[in-house]
Formats: structure tokens, C-alpha cells, sequence
């Protein structure tokens, strides 16, 4: 007996042993595969047909950003800082003047408010990043 309390002839036994489990292991799995409905394999995704995402520029992300804020807001829905909303400083007080705009059509009886703070919205954001908008121009 060695060490241990392990004869040598166990040690010879599991190499042999591992051996036998693992090709059945796999002539189990490979049996279960071959089981299977066999089916051509599927090919890879095409993307010659497939159009390039289209990048969406400085002053559109503005006024989707204004133009979600202003309904929010309008709804009675908006929340905390500009910051919080994801918004930068120029952007919130472009937003300030959409939903004031819109407030005063409101009360004057204006139907179509929404179409009202888009226009301002995407005039507030072209002249904005027509300034430089952050990081450019006066906003260093």
C-alpha cells in the first residue's frame, strides 16, 4: 500500500476509467446531436442589404432631447434638474423657452401646441450650435 492509503494499482485503474467516461460522454452527446431533425445550417446575416445606421447630428439629438422634455414638462411629468433629464445647460434654457412659448399658446387657445414646440425647439437648437454650442465658439 502507498501513500495515503492508496494502493498503486488504483491509480492505474482511474486513468483508464476517466478514459471510458469521457468518450462516453461524447458519444452521448454526439448520439443526441445525430438524433436531431437534420437541417442545413443557417447562413450568416447579409449585410449588403442592410443600410448603415444614419448618424444623427448635434442639433436633431437637441431637439428630440427639447422635445420630449417640453411634452413631459407640459404633461406635468418633468423632473428634477437639467442635468437629471440628461440635458446640458444651453439645451435647458432652450427647453425653458419652448415650454414658456407653449404655456402662453395654450392659454390663448392654441390647438396644435406640439407642432409649435417643434419649430421653436429646432430653431433654438440650429441657432445654438450655430454659436459653436459647447466645447466651441463662446462656450470655452
Amino acid at each position: 500500500m502507498g501513500r495515503g492509503g492508496t494502493s498503486h494499482s488504483t491509480g492505474a485503474f482511474r486513468a483508464p476509467l476517466l478514459a471510458v467516461l469521457t468518450a462516453a460522454l461524447t458519444v452521448t452527446g454526439c448520439a443526441a446531436e445525430g438524433s436531431r431533425t437534420a437541417r442545413a445550417p443557417s447562413p450568416p446575416p447579409s449585410t449588403a442589404n442592410t443600410p448603415s445606421p444614419k448618424a444623427t447630428s448635434d442639433v436633431d439629438l437637441c431637439v428630440s432631447i427639447v422635445r420630449h422634455w417640453s411634452r413631459e414638462v407640459l404633461d406635468g411629468r418633468g423632473y428634477g434638474d437639467y442635468q437629471s433629464m440628461g440635458m446640458s445647460g444651453g439645451q435647458y434654457d432652450i427647453l425653458r423657452e419652448v415650454v414658456d412659448a407653449a404655456r402662453a399658446a395654450r392659454r390663448q387657445g392654441a390647438r396644435d401646441v406640439d407642432r409649435l414646440t417643434a419649430r421653436q425647439a429646432r430653431a433654438g437648437c440650429t441657432a445654438w450650435y450655430r454659436s459653436g454650442g459647447p466645447g466651441e465658439g463662446p462656450w470655452r
